[in-house]
Parts: structure tokens; sequence; C-alpha cells
């Protein structure tokens, strides 16, 4: 006992002795500040104000640098989502980007399709996280998260499907040639022709919109039934990977956006291997890479892959995407307008002084 108490004294003098000879006390580092309340607040200052709160509110205001560095140097922009960012409120979001040419290319997944389509004849509604499942089930409402979708809005989906998909056919007949998924969705879009849709300003604006799971979900079911009527009804996959990679090969630069994760993300990230790694990536869902999924994955393993450059502008967001997309864009897009009024200022300036 002695002998360990001599030890534990040892220790806790040679603790005593230690100097420090220098600490890095990292003097001009931006400092913690959370929001200020104190004042009138506006929108845009509270979003410029998230950057240096810390934790993912740190990486919220990354990714609005990011994403205003996308739109400043021309890049072309790849958004991608998963079919939850049309369940909820950023489909609106998403189709001012379309509709404004903010974005060039769309990939997303067969649910991301069929719910913009179903939104344009009835809404989804909110209800709760927590409602037994056997409830909704006998009443016949389905629920994603906290929204709930009554079963009859996939009715008017499947009534204007079954006369879209016999137009697609009649087209094939007539051309003899098979569609692409690009093709159907420039398709689709005129044929919804709603100014609520994100599809119908894709198709408008000659947006690329590919979904490479097509199959899946209700628009699958469509397809299912319909090829029963129709047995020569094809969809030519092929064309849709031979466009989106060469879009990515022709780019001078380019940026992804990226909504959750699954084959709507590795689709555009695959598609910039060909030109060794995109230059901006904002990332922004909840998953996390130790079960070794693509969704999960961090920016480094992207990197390793050379889906991304490794001295892009880069940031991943750990967070839902209902709240860290709005505020991005938000942030990026008020910036961006602010920019234009500080020029447009400066050029009067300068021709106001000129003809003095």
């Amino acid at each position: 006992m002695k002998h360990k108490k001599k030890q534990e004294k040892t220790k806790l003098s040679d603790f005593e002795n230690h100097k420090v000879e220098k600490i890095n006390s990292l003097e001009g580092y931006p400092e913690i500040k959370g929001i200020d309340l104190e004042n009138d607040i506006t929108l845009n200052d509270f979003i410029k104000q998230l950057g240096s709160n810390g934790f993912q509110a740190t990486n919220i205001g990354k990714a609005i640098e990011v994403t205003k560095a996308m739109i400043r140097e021309k890049a072309t922009i790849f958004l991608s989502f998963t079919s939850n960012q049309i369940s909820c409120g950023n489909r609106e979001i998403i189709k001012h980007l379309v509709k404004h040419k903010l974005v060039h290319v769309i990939a997303t997944t067969a649910g991301g399709i069929e719910e913009d389509i179903i939104k344009c004849f009835k809404p989804f509604v909110i209800g709760e996280f927590d409602v037994p499942g056997k409830v909704l089930f006998d009443k016949g409402i389905n629920r994603t998260g906290n929204i709930f979708v009554p079963s009859d809005r996939y009715l008017y989906f499947e009534k204007f499907m079954n006369e879209f998909l016999e137009e697609c056919y009649q087209k094939q007949l007539k051309t003899k040639k098979v569609l692409s998924v690009k093709e159907i969705m420039h398709d689709l879009g005129l044929k919804i022709n709603d100014k609520n849709s994100y599809l119908y300003w894709a198709a408008k604006n000659d947006i690329p919109v590919f979904c490479p799971a097509l199959t899946d979900g209700s628009f699958g079911d469509m397809l299912y039934f319909f090829k029963y009527r129709r047995p020569d009804f094809l969809i030519d996959i092929t064309q849709d990977i031979r466009d989106i990679v060469n879009i990515a090969l022709n780019s001078e630069k380019t940026g992804c956006i990226i909504l959750g994760g699954g084959v709507a993300k590795h689709h555009v990230l695959n598609a910039n291997i060909y030109r060794e790694g995109c230059e901006y990536l904002v990332l922004i869902n909840t998953g996390e890479e130790y079960d070794g999924s693509d969704s999960g994955a961090r920016v480094e393993e992207s990197i390793a892959w050379g889906k991304v450059k490794h001295n892009a502008l880069q940031v991943k967001v750990h967070c839902d995407a209902s709240i860290a997309f709005p505020l991005i864009i938000a942030g990026a897009l008020k910036s961006k307008k602010d920019d234009k009024v500080q020029s447009d200022d400066s050029k009067s300036k300068n021709k106001s002084e000129k003809s003095k």
C-alpha cells in the first residue's frame, strides 16, 4: 500500500513540474456566437448568424457559402433528392429552383415523380408520427413520417397514368423508338401542365429529370399493370446513363446538392466520376457511415471513389433536410440578391462620378 501511494505521489509530482512551453490560443479564429435576440432581427440576419452558432448550424452556414459559390461560378448544378422531399414542403423550394433555372440536372426516385403528380390533384396533410399503423390502414390512410396521404390520391394518379402511358406507347409505335426515362419525364411534365409541379417547369425549361429506379413505388405498379395490356411497351434506361454522364463530362464545373441518399444520390455522384469529381458538394442527410451504406457515406469516402475532387468546396450537414434545405436556399438566394443590389449600386455610383 505504501509503495502504491509513493507511485501516485511521483505521478502527481511529475504533473506539477510539467511546464507547457507553448499553447496555441487560436487568436483570430471565428468566435462562437449565438443568435442576437436583443435587437429586432430579420430572417436574413437569423440565417447569417447561424454560421457562428456551432455544430450543424455552422455546417448550414458553410452549405450556404458552397451553394453561393456554385451559382457564382456558373457550375452545372445537379440536384438529387429522395421522395420524402416531395412529400414535405421542400417540393415548393425545388419547384422554385427549377422554374428559375437555378439547377440544371435532377435525379430522384420514383416516389419523387409520382408524388409531384399526385399533389397536382390533391394535397398531402399534416398528421402525427405515432398513430398506430392498423388504425390508419383500416381508414385507408398512408403515412410518411407525420404526413398523411389518403389512398384516394392514388386513384387520381392511376387514372392519369393509364392515359399517359398509353400516349407513351402510341409514341413508341409511331416513332419506332423506345423512349428513355428522361424523355418520359419531359412528356409527363408537359402532360400535367400544372405550375405547382417541378416536373412541369423542368419540361418547360428543358431541364433533364433522371429516375434510375422508375419501377419502384406506385409508378412501378402502373408499369406492372400496363405491361400486361401492352406487352411490347419498353423504356430505355441505357440512354439515361449516357445522357447524365455526358452532361457531367461536358461541364466546365459541376456542383451537387444532394438531399437524402439512396440510388438518386449515387446516380449523380457516379456520373461525376467520369470527370474525376465535382468541384462543389452539399450533402444533407441524417445517415451515418458505420453500416457501409452509400447513403450515410461522408464526403471523404466520395473523394476516395473519385466522385468529388479532393480540393472541392464541400460540406455534409447532418440534419433533417426539411429544416436545413429551406435555410440553405433562402440564405444563398437572399445573399445573391443582396450582392446584385450592391453591384448595381456600385455601377450607378461609378457612372455618377464619371458624369461629374
